[in-house]
């Protein structure tokens, strides 16, 4: 037997594991999800899969790429919706799939919160409901500002849905409002002092599509 055909022959010590880059993105969705976008880092994900930060850059140039890859395909996974004709039911028809299926992804929040990042695949939303603000008589500047103001609804929608959610992971934790309110309190803060002994009852009433509906109808009354 030659000595290069020889059994015991291993790979180089110190050689980095191969790695591939469905490993990277599953991992760095797993620690938005459980931890927010600000836990993620190059160093923190090549240790979780096994590796070096370098060899994470053959893969992803940085951080921004790979958060970028943790949202691709995302908008896919879910099937679009089927729109009615009159422009605005369209608006709001678009505006309730977009706050549902980010619903159900709620970590992508942590990602979009970053302003440049998206799924090029999710840009069918803000298209429609521009292509049918403009429809409805909004100038281009106007439908992109009704756009971006039903994106804000609903994201801060979902912000505080996410918050919500991790505060009840947490049964340690005293809620303070709006408990903390008494009846001294009655004189400077008479209605949130009516509310708040049926607060949670009443948040549980809270319809998203019907509140939506209110501000689409609110904005596409603004016509050039």
């Amino acid at each position: 037997m030659t000595e290069n055909a020889s059994p015991g022959r291993k790979r180089a010590v110190g050689r980095p594991p191969r790695i591939a880059a469905e490993q990277i993105v599953d991992v760095a969705r797993r620690i938005i999800e459980e931890e927010g976008v600000e836990a993620v880092s190059m160093r923190r994900v090549a240790k979780e899969v096994g590796a070096t930060p370098m060899a994470l850059y053959h893969h992803v140039r940085d951080k921004d790429e790979l958060l970028l890859l943790t949202l691709r395909g995302m908008a896919a996974t879910f099937p679009r919706p089927s729109l009615p004709a009159d422009p605005r039911d369209r608006v709001l028809a678009t505006a309730v799939h977009m706050h549902a299926i980010l619903s159900e992804v709620v970590w992508v929040i942590d990602v979009l919160s970053l302003g440049d990042l998206t799924d090029k695949e999710a840009l069918w939303m803000p298209e429609e409901i521009i292509d049918s603000a403009i429809a409805c008589g909004l100038t281009p500047t106007q439908a992109l500002h009704a756009y971006r103001t039903i994106w804000y609804v609903v994201y801060g929608a979902l912000v505080f849905q996410r918050a919500d959610s991790r505060r009840a992971a947490d049964p340690d934790r005293r809620p303070f409002f709006p408990t903390f309110l008494t009846e001294e309190d009655a004189a400077r803060f008479p209605r949130m002092v009516a509310l708040a002994e049926d607060w949670e009852g009443l948040q549980g009433t809270y319809d998203m599509a019907e509140q939506l509906a209110a501000v689409v109808d609110g904005l596409l009354g603004k016509r050039s």
